[in-house]
């Protein structure tokens, strides 16, 4: 590793990586450097990685090309920001990251990058990857950040790969119907908890064995809520009401005169 040269800005006109670099390296000089920057730990900014990339795909989601540019913008920033906390501790440096992942997509492509004939499959890559790395338990290695929808997902394919799975959609289907009953029977706040857990977790398997992404129908689901839910206000508030004021059965009508109106039929 070689050794971290004073903090200086590069010009305006330097390329855009490398200008970014000097950037970084200047707010974290000790003696010089932005307060804030320089007192930043891995941790610290880690919870701020993880909603750069989250705003990533929200620009993503909404087609915004222009927002998407800027987001991708914050959320490499985070990435150098890691490296140079790194680069600081004598660990790795932004060039090691670089050259870390380059190293890997090559090795993960042999039929692009070197000799192989067919492709081999991603996952068979990842876990030889891992094998490598001295984690053979098939649960190792799966991020702890991950949401839990798409972490339990994961647990749930890897647990599939070595044949513990069902054939179809008929066992997780009635598991669900089964934690339903144990959450409805819970006595305690902790049954309650640990039972709406086990639900959660047999629900994700059954969208899973349906082909569907638990997390992506979930967000889903929460944006049709929000349209719906936004519908009922102006319904409302065309009729002269408070929203609020009424009670369940007529914000139920409300409810139902939207669903309605969403596939054109006259409430």
């Amino acid at each position: 590793m070689p050794d971290i040269l004073p903090a200086q800005t590069s010009p305006d006109d330097a390329p855009p990586l490398e200008r970014l670099l000097a950037i970084m390296a200047r707010l974290r000089d000790p003696r010089t450097g932005c307060e804030w920057d320089r007192v930043q730990t891995f941790a610290t900014i880690a919870p701020y990685t993880i909603e750069e990339a989250y705003e990533v795909a929200d620009a993503i989601a909404r087609d915004d090309l222009g927002a998407l540019g800027d987001e991708l913008g914050d959320l490499l920033l985070q990435v150098v920001f890691h490296a140079r906390i790194a680069e600081e501790a004598g660990a790795f440096d932004f060039a090691a990251v670089a050259a870390g992942i380059a190293d890997k997509i090559e090795r993960r492509h042999p039929h692009i990058f070197g000799n192989a004939a067919l492709p081999q499959q991603w996952d068979d890559l990842k876990a030889a990857e891992r094998v490598a790395r001295g984690t053979t338990a098939a649960l190792g290695g799966i991020a702890l950040a991950l949401p839990a929808l798409m972490r339990a997902e994961k647990i749930q394919q890897r647990a599939a790969r070595v044949g513990f799975d069902w054939p179809g959609t008929a066992g997780p289907a009635d598991k669900v119907v089964e934690e339903l009953a144990e959450l409805a029977s819970a006595t305690t706040a902790a049954n309650r908890l640990e039972e709406a857990g086990d639900l959660l977790f047999a629900a994700v398997n059954l969208a899973r064995k349906h082909g569907i992404a638990a997390e992506d129908a979930l967000r889903a689901a929460n944006a049709k809520f929000e349209r719906r839910f936004a519908a009922m206000e102006a319904l409302a508030a065309e009729r002269g009401e408070n929203f609020a004021a009424l009670d369940l059965s007529a914000q139920e009508g409300l409810w139902q005169a939207v669903k309605l109106s969403e596939v054109g039929v006259a409430p």
